[in-house]
């Protein structure tokens, strides 16, 4: 047996890893060399030699990653769901599928065998009904060896290999960058918790902008712990970065929100003459499903000149009460996300352990707990935002000069990433595409 906050679980032999431990770092680990490195969003934050930026430099060299095969879909999404059904039947047999699962799995392992440790360690606390205990101590043991410089440094890495989150900070950009063409006095309101990753770019193009500089105001909205305690951290290197491009800013947090449902019109200091931009980068897929509607109502209220959403392409919102459901979407979307960790990274590397670390985050979240109890990880899929939002917005496509910088963004990766465009006039919104599969949905509205 074993103990985690006071209550006892079954220990499972040859055990690699407890179910919560962040005891190991893993900084002995060999670090991935990059042979190209890219300009990518957020370089700002750890670059302390940054310069203004020169008109049309772009770096558009292809990634040189290996191009190793790797399908996570045999034994173990065959076990899981077996095991996943047993223990939601209540089916003794639950506790040799455990077993024989913990026999198979390791978090140092291949695909398959890292994907099943994590759902393993989910599964464990959903048998013994401390999902939710389990979640938090997950939350606070992050929170605990949190770091500032060595998170960056990891979304830097991931950023080297992998558009997953520049796409939609491409695509953001450029629209957000369209709508307010000719505007003088900027505000983008931040709905993200993407550290400002996204806006250094943003700021270099307003930079060399034809005409007058422009004021802007950057609003960031942050309810998330982490953030909390970095965020003069986060100011200090904004305001810094923007005096070098010679761009004005005004930055203004908004906290002491525990949640996105709890903003107010009055909170965002809106005021006459201000073009205004909204942006949410996997931001509503953390709201508490019953108060979307309720941010949606405080966005439009603004009157902003254009919204931008990013959402991660999965259903685990109309499924959450359905744990077999949920329990195969997860299945789907992250073995896609776990696929493209494998030929991303090598099998010895810390930022792989790290980046899928914080995805058992929310694999707990999503299956193991109630939305008022954490279960903040709900994402939808783009069709089901899209019909969501055209109650209040309207849809606005993005450009083909948008579209051209998400190719030219996409050509600096492995060959397994595309664009994905709407298929029909009903359809709203771009998707990123690994291996033909959507994994990412980009879109953005304009008021109704």
């Amino acid at each position: 047996m074993f103990s985690l906050g006071g209550h006892e679980f079954l220990k499972m032999p040859h055990s690699i890893e407890s179910s919560i431990s962040f005891q190991n770092d893993h900084s002995f680990l060999p670090k991935r060399t990059t042979l190209f490195p890219l300009l990518l969003p957020g370089k700002w934050l750890i670059n302390r030699t940054t310069t203004k930026p020169l008109k049309n430099n772009k770096d558009t060299n292809r990634s040189l990653n290996s191009n190793k095969p790797c399908v996570a879909g045999g034994w173990a999404i065959t076990l899981l769901r077996e095991c996943a059904r047993a223990i939601f039947e209540k089916n003794p047999r639950s506790q040799q599928l455990l077993w024989v699962l913990n026999e198979l799995v390791s978090p140092y392992g291949d695909c398959e065998q890292r994907l099943a440790y994590y759902f393993l360690q989910v599964l464990l606390a959903k048998a013994n009904k401390l999902g939710p205990h389990c979640h938090e101590s997950l939350k606070l043991a992050m929170e605990k060896n949190y770091c500032f410089d060595t998170y960056m440094k990891l979304i830097l890495k991931f950023q080297e290999v992998s558009p997953w989150t520049t796409f939609g900070h491409v695509a953001s950009n450029g629209a957000i960058l369209e709508a307010l063409e000719g505007k003088n006095k900027l505000h983008i309101i931040d709905l993200s918790n993407t550290l400002c990753t996204q806006w250094p770019t943003l700021i270099e193009a307003l930079a060399v902008r034809n005409g007058e500089t422009p004021f802007l105001k950057l609003t960031l909205v942050v309810t998330d712990s982490l953030q909390k305690s970095i965020i003069k951290e986060i100011r200090q290197r904004m305001e810094k970065f923007s005096r070098i491009m010679g761009v004005p800013l005004k930055f203004h947090v908004i906290s002491g929100l525990d949640n996105l449902g709890e903003l107010r019109k009055e909170d965002l200091g809106v005021e006459d003459g201000e073009a205004i931009a909204v942006n949410c980068v996997q931001a509503l897929q953390r709201v508490h499903v019953e108060k979307r509607e309720l941010v949606l109502d405080v966005i439009r209220s603004v009157n902003p000149c254009i919204v931008t959403l990013v959402e991660e392409e999965a259903d685990l919102t109309s499924t959450r009460n359905d744990f077999i459901k949920c329990f195969d979407e997860c299945l789907r979307f992250f073995r896609s996300y776990f696929n493209m960790l494998e030929e991303s990274f090598p099998l010895i590397s810390s930022e792989r352990i790290k980046l899928e670390r914080e995805q058992w985050m929310n694999i707990s979240g999503a299956l193991t707990c109630h939305d008022e109890n954490g279960g903040e990880y709900r994402p939808k899929k783009g069709t089901q935002w899209n019909e969501m939002l055209k109650q209040a917005f309207w849809p606005s496509q993005f450009s083909d000069d948008v579209l051209s910088d998400v190719r030219a963004l996409l050509k600096r990766y492995k060959i397994d990433w595309d664009l994905g465009l709407p298929q029909s006039t009903h359809e709203t919104g771009i998707h990123l595409k690994w291996k033909d599969e959507n994994v990412v949905w980009a879109s953005a509205w304009k008021p109704s």
